[in-house]
């Protein structure tokens, strides 16, 4: 592994299981009996890679391919069922962007809240807390609960906090189709920004034009496994050709 790798997957696979009985009354007799009491699915098939510090990667690949699962593993939210995944450094993840929100809580509050589970300290939160306000552009709104948001407010605000963050890892999931074209383009204007001051980022979208103008390299999943992993133009290609065939 190069000294400047940050992110390693090495022969990782993920299952996982689902019990196929509903009830306890249904799973008992079957676990006395020795029936098969669970069934499963392999969300990843021995995938191997190998990210260096300061890459900008997509991945790409069709809805229950395997690509969030990547995500996860990378932000430590799961681990693998065999193989291993290395990371170092840093990992701000926004993936499921606002699952920290309390709707009881107004905007301002869950700043606070969804900062320190990203592990900023308050006196780092004081100071951003302006910038992140000005940034989600529902400044008139942000001594309000969070309840009473429309879902684009929501996700613009889970944004600007998680890009206030400092971090060495970028881990971004089909979150910049939030709001309007003007903020989709502000959001696109701080990940350069990311990028030029040399933070790796991961990007996930189901927008092939996205992933070639913005990463250098991409990652093709389709089926669990790893069809491609080379040049943006190259990879998106590849996933055009077997959409297709299709």
């Amino acid at each position: 592994m190069r000294q400047d790798t940050v992110i390693n997957f090495e022969q990782v696979t993920k299952k996982f299981a689902f019990q196929s009985q509903k009830t306890f009354k249904e799973f008992l007799p079957a676990l006395i009996k020795g029936e098969q009491t669970s069934t499963g699915f392999t969300a990843l098939d021995e995938i191997s890679f190998q990210i260096q510090a300061g890459e900008c990667v997509g991945i790409i690949g069709p809805n229950g391919s395997g690509k969030s699962t990547i995500l996860k593993l990378i932000a430590g939210v799961m681990s693998p069922t065999t193989g291993q995944v290395t990371v170092k450094g840093q990992v701000s993840p926004l993936i499921e962007l606002g699952a920290g929100m309390h709707p009881e809580l107004t905007g301002r509050e869950n700043i606070y809240l969804n900062g320190a589970i990203l592990g900023l300290r308050k006196k780092q939160i004081n100071a951003q807390l302006q910038s992140i306000i000005d940034f989600s552009e529902i400044e008139e709104f942000i001594d309000q609960p969070v309840k009473h948001y429309s879902s684009g407010m929501y996700m613009r605000l889970a944004f600007a906090i998680a890009v206030h963050v400092d971090p060495e890892i970028l881990i971004v999931d089909e979150i910049l189709a939030v709001g309007d074209e003007a903020f989709q383009a502000k959001c696109f204007r701080r990940m350069e920004e990311f990028k030029k001051q040399g933070v790796t980022i991961i990007f996930v979208s189901h927008s092939l034009g996205q992933v070639q103008k913005f990463c250098d390299r991409v990652l093709y999943i389709n089926k669990s496994r790893l069809i491609a992993d080379g040049g943006a133009e190259e990879v998106c290609e590849k996933h055009d050709e077997d959409n297709s065939k299709k």
